[in-house]
């Protein structure tokens, strides 16, 4: 039995200009989640005000990837612009849950969903 972990897997798309969907694979924990924040902070260094993070394919992730995804809220915030998680896994939906930041971080099933609701966002501001 085999207690490798599967490797981090990041993809970046850019479905509006002012909003990077990225797409997480594999365990998101303290070993992996500093490549996870620095693609984050480059987005936001290149002008992406509004983070969409598809968490479908995370099987596992511990407080480092929560720290992650609260810091990448607060910066957002800063500048008037929005995290959203897309699908988490049912382990991760649990975390989010049990840790209160599920209140925080709306959740959104769907790439369409979540681009409505990031645009429903920037249409009030």
């Amino acid at each position: 039995m085999s207690t490798e972990q599967a490797p981090l897997s990041i993809d970046v798309t850019l479905p509006r200009e002012d909003v990077a969907l990225v797409t997480v694979k594999g365990f998101l924990d303290v070993d992996t989640g500093t490549e996870l924040h620095h693609h984050l902070a480059n987005q936001m260094h290149h002008g992406r005000r509004h983070l969409l993070l598809d968490l479908s394919a995370v099987p596992f992730m511990d407080s480092s990837g929560i720290n992650i995804i609260l810091k990448a809220y607060k910066e957002t915030r800063r500048v008037e612009g929005s995290v959203r998680l897309i699908d988490p896994a049912p382990a991760v939906q649990r975390i989010l849950d049990l840790t209160g930041v599920s209140l925080t971080v709306p959740s959104a099933k769907s790439l369409d969903e979540a681009l409505a609701e990031t645009g429903d966002a920037t249409d009030r501001q």
